[in-house]
């Protein structure tokens, strides 16, 4: 059994992030990252699999000024290391804008413009006229009388986070990597963490596990966080052609956690234009993987605390007409005409039904976290410490914060055990 200072468990955006931050910014030298697929970034950071956007927070409606300031600023990491890589061809760009249509999504609009226009200088604020000439089919065919209004930024990046995940690997110093390593117990003994998959195992000073949902089952299995359990929420989307030159967002539902649906390129073919997501509960930790249902179950254990918490959360009427609204939105045929009619028409009005066409395995699974004490969703990114143990939930917009956050466990790992480098160059 090989002995580390630190083992990552996961090998997707998060993981990644935080196996460069730790050989970049500490003088950790036994380091290992552990994948259970054949490949990195197999699930939720694959590129079909996630809204291919890094947020900076000003398009985000549902951010408040703080949030969408403090998301920009852990965001820029992200874009500068893009930037410093650019020959990777890990993103394109694009403008991206949000739409407010009607009186009052215009009026909310004017507002977070006055709100934050001092955190994003290049964001501009766009009448029917300007709009027209950026993104021709957002007014083609609109009532000339509806209120329109958008906030435009020209720094909108399109990132395959799948690409970004393995140049992190890739540009880490010396470590170990394993591929096809599912890990069946995380166990603490003594000083060490013993990671094992079957007679297998690694041991571990400081165990850093991201792997998603996954990761609240492995707190949970360690005890920690059993006050915690997961909505597991399932996002899809549509597929066109091109209809769109860059990233077309709408306003944030209020109460809502999701994501707004917006129209963008997609970041390997710019023929094609992907509107979504959607949004559906499903009892699951891994999209498409359906032996994770047990996981799920493992988690939820039919606990009278766990099952009154999501009765709470789903009876919510706004929350309730939502989820049924995205369940129709899965129904061949009828669920695109209605999704149509009632999303992608509102960005592109002109739209017909011939050119819209569900997108088979295009959308992932995103880990809301349920409080069972209060009975309600936790919104944000979440982390649960252990004695030498971080365990990360990441929601969105985790991809976009991911190697500020791969930096911060990087500091909670050396401070772990007491080593830190001084020099953050590089």
């Amino acid at each position: 059994m090989k002995d580390y200072d630190v083992v990552i468990i996961g090998g997707g955006i998060t993981g990644t992030a935080t196996l460069y931050a730790l050989t970049h910014y500490t003088s950790i030298k036994r380091i290992a990252i552990i994948e259970k697929y054949r490949r990195l970034a197999q699930l939720n950071t694959d590129k079909d699999q996630n809204s291919q956007t890094l947020h900076f927070g000003d398009i985000e409606t549902n951010y408040t000024a703080e949030r969408s300031r403090s998301v920009n600023a852990k965001t820029e990491l992200t874009r500068k290391y893009l930037e410093a890589h650019k020959s990777e061809r890990l993103f394109t760009k694009s403008h991206k804008m949000v739409i407010g249509v009607g009186k009052e999504e215009v009026a909310a609009l004017e507002k977070r413009y006055k709100e934050i226009k001092s955190i994003y200088p290049k964001l501009r604020k766009l009448d029917p006229g300007q709009i027209a000439k950026i993104e021709p089919k957002v007014i083609e065919g609109r009532d000339p009388k509806e209120p329109i209004i958008a906030l435009m930024s020209p720094d909108g990046y399109n990132v395959d986070f799948g690409r970004l995940a393995e140049s992190y690997e890739q540009h880490s110093r010396k470590h170990d990597t394993y591929f096809g390593m599912k890990v069946w117990s995380l166990k603490r003994e003594g000083k060490w963490w013993v990671v094992k998959r079957g007679k297998e195992g690694l041991r571990a000073r400081v165990v850093i596990v991201a792997t998603g949902a996954d990761s609240l089952l492995f707190a949970h299995r360690a005890g920690y966080a059993k006050h915690w359990i997961l909505l597991p929420v399932a996002g899809s989307f549509y597929t066109a052609p091109s209809l769109l030159k860059g990233k077309v967002y709408t306003v944030q539902a209020k109460k809502l956690p999701f994501a707004a649906v917006h129209g963008d390129p997609d970041v390997v073919n710019p023929h094609e234009t992907r509107f979504g997501p959607t949004a559906k509960v499903l009892p699951m930790t891994e999209r498409y993987h359906y032996g994770s249902v047990l996981d799920f179950l493992r988690l939820f254990r039919f606990r009278m605390d766990a099952t009154l918490s999501l009765i709470n959360i789903i009876s919510d009427p706004i929350l309730l007409r939502y989820i049924l609204n995205n369940v129709l939105y899965d129904i061949p045929y009828i669920g695109t005409y209605f999704f149509m009619k009632q999303n992608v028409r509102k960005i592109v009005p002109k739209v017909k039904f011939s050119q819209i066409r569900f997108g088979r395995r295009l959308g992932g699974l995103r880990p809301q976290l349920v409080d069972t004490r209060k009975k309600s969703l936790e919104f944000g990114d979440a982390k649960v410490f252990g004695d030498n143990a971080i365990f990360d939930i990441t929601p969105s917009p985790g991809a976009s914060v991911a190697l500020w956050n791969g930096i911060e466990n990087a500091k909670k790992a050396a401070e772990f055990l007491g080593k830190e480098k001084k020099n953050r160059k590089g």
